[in-house]
């Protein structure tokens, strides 16, 4: 299942997409289908051309990253904190010897304030490694890089083999066993929240969203082309990513609803998870 998800998923990217077809294009040009072939060759590259330049990619990462406000850090301090993988690369950490963040870094950074802030709380760490293939797991390489934050190594938790985002909650929800009365916060990108909340409730984990990593600023982004095509194709990659996300795992069950939003607790006046009146 894990490696059908990654070949489908590879393929559910716009740009994996249309250069496929317009690769198909290119093939059938060389026979009879020349007329199709050259339909599909030119459709491809004016939609890749299109998402790149358009902000296409921006409209559909907005309601993912507005979807969870701002963490409410009012109430009882949280029991712990956990931290989603993907900003770590495993195999460039592995090839340097030393930690490589990626452009989900603030994943990573987050934890110094909260750590600080709360220096009773555990700091939890969740990933294995994502690749079909397998290779050297992100909880690997962290340890090093909160003990550089001034975060105690006993307060530290990892979570090696998790290689989803489904198996991030279940995973993290057996280690740990929270208990009902405990407040955990979830670290991870604002667009990957959504998500993140749906699966972590399903597994009967309750976790209040703290969300980082905004890719947008704002509704001005709906205004304006990309500087670069790289830049609007990676932002509609990534933003297709979670909506196919959000759907299959829906579809399949691992979700109780298509879009995860905030809930609001009785008696409680603000959107957390285990908010206390």
């Amino acid at each position: 299942m894990f490696g059908l998800s990654k070949v489908l998923g590879f393929f559910a990217l716009p740009s994996n997409l249309l250069i496929a077809v317009a690769l198909a294009g290119i093939l059938l040009m060389r026979t009879r289908f020349r007329g199709f072939g050259q339909g599909l060759l030119i459709g491809a590259v004016l939609l890749l051309a299109v998402i790149g330049i358009a902000p296409i990619g921006n409209a559909l990462m907005l309601p993912l990253e507005e979807r969870f406000p701002k963490w409410d850090a009012k109430g009882v301090a949280p029991h712990g904190i956990v931290v989603l993988g993907g900003a770590v690369s495993p195999e460039v950490s592995a090839a340097r010897k030393d930690v490589a963040l990626n452009e989900a870094a603030e994943r990573m950074t987050a934890v110094a304030k909260l750590a600080r802030d709360y220096p009773s709380a555990r700091i939890v760490f969740t990933g294995g490694s994502g690749r079909l293939f397998g290779g050297a797991s992100e909880a690997d390489f962290v340890t090093a890089l909160f003990e550089s934050f001034g975060i105690p190594r006993d307060r530290i938790v990892l979570e090696r083999n998790a290689r989803n985002t489904l198996e991030n909650a279940t995973f993290t929800r057996d280690l740990l066993k929270p208990k009902p009365s405990e407040r955990w916060l979830l670290v991870t990108s604002a667009h990957h929240m959504p998500r993140s909340i749906g699966l972590f409730r399903k597994a009967g984990f309750p976790v209040e969203a703290h969300p980082v990593d905004f890719r947008t600023r704002g509704s001005d982004d709906l205004a304006g082309p990309f500087k670069s095509l790289a830049g609007g194709l990676a932002r509609t990659d990534a933003a297709v990513h979670e909506w196919a996300g959000l759907l299959v795992y829906w579809l399949t069950g691992h979700t109780s609803e298509l879009f995860p939003g905030p809930r609001i607790a009785a008696g409680c006046d603000t959107a957390r998870e285990n908010c206390r009146p």
